[in-house]
């Protein structure tokens, strides 16, 4: 059997938000039950803040494989994608490799889906207001995919290039959403009830002080140990929610700062948020409570999202 090869123009045109949201939340709820497998991701440091990264693993009623990914934040800048790869799927009945499908597109398909799952499953019901922290190629992918799963009133946005922000609330209000770029990340967090730090950032952009009682917070950038974009106090205050609790427990740089300051211990991550979309684990409870979903990125997200395009591609 001949390997197909799903490029990129071919992900975007048959990976939709639409599909790809409900297939984000089965593949975390298959996470959370136990019907997947997976390694922590291995990670190669290269000069300039450069990496490439080897995740792989099992979707165990459905194939396996790895996805091999290059994180070059500064290409953003230039127009391009700050994560490129592939994600090879095996066929789980004989073994053979089946499909190699562009892996850039992919992963900013499904982080922006994840993100819009979690939202569903942790903000309040009647949130409208979304602060995007951020302005590289995740802060418009995660108000399109948000806005399917609330009634958007407003964004906020802030980032470290005025311009850039400038750009975004532009394109956002293009899309019919109210949208202002603010000149600090406090003004931006203000009053939000969803907030998504989707920034490249080594040390906290989003400070507990700024961020309002009830709102739910996607903390997405940071993808390893080390970087982290919320404060330790706001790790502290959150009832705090793991995509995969292995992976946060060894690699979250936001509950691990919390961790080494003494403000929280292992028990602080609630659980994965695919107990609480199977309903085996409580999220919110109260209107006032503060919620983080910590987003690594799963092995099992990018199975699913490369599953799905490579039958549409084939139907």
């Amino acid at each position: 059997m001949t390997p197909v090869w799903v490029p990129a123009d071919a992900v975007v045109r048959l990976l939709s938000y639409e599909a790809c949201i409900p297939l984000m939340r089965d593949a975390m709820i298959a996470l959370s039950t136990g019907r997947t497998r997976q390694l922590l991701r291995g990670i190669v440091d290269l000069d300039e803040g450069r990496a490439f990264g080897v995740m792989p693993g099992a979707m165990l009623d459905d194939g396996f494989g790895a996805k091999l990914v290059s994180i070059f934040p500064d290409n953003v800048a230039r127009g391009g994608l700050s994560h490129q790869g592939v994600v090879v799927l095996f066929d789980g009945r004989t073994g053979a490799p089946a499909a190699f499908v562009e892996g850039g597109e992919l992963t900013a398909i499904r982080t922006a889906a994840a993100s819009a799952a979690a939202t569903d499953a942790l903000a309040r019901a009647d949130a409208r207001r979304l602060a995007i922290l951020g302005t590289g190629e995740q802060a418009w992918r995660h108000v399109e995919a948000i806005r399917h799963v609330r009634r958007l009133e407003r964004v906020t946005i802030w980032g470290r290039a005025p311009e850039r922000a400038a750009a975004l609330a532009q394109r956002v209000r293009g899309s019919g959403i109210a949208a202002e770029a603010l000149p600090t990340a406090q003004a931006a967090a203000r009053d939000a009830d969803i907030l998504c730090t989707v920034s490249a950032a080594s040390d906290p952009i989003l400070l507990s002080l700024w961020v309002a009682d009830g709102a739910h917070i996607n903390a997405v950038g940071s993808s390893r140990a080390g970087p982290a974009e919320i404060d330790d106090d706001l790790v502290a205050r959150a009832r705090f929610f793991a995509d995969h609790r292995e992976g946060v427990l060894a690699q979250g740089g936001e509950f691990l700062r919390a961790k080494a300051a003494g403000l929280i211990d292992d028990s602080h991550v609630l659980g994965e948020i695919g107990e609480v979309m199977a309903g085996t684990l409580a999220g919110r409870r109260a209107d006032t409570d503060v919620t983080i979903y910590k987003s690594l990125g799963s092995i099992v997200q990018d199975l699913a999202a490369a599953r799905y395009v490579v039958e549409r591609l084939g139907g």
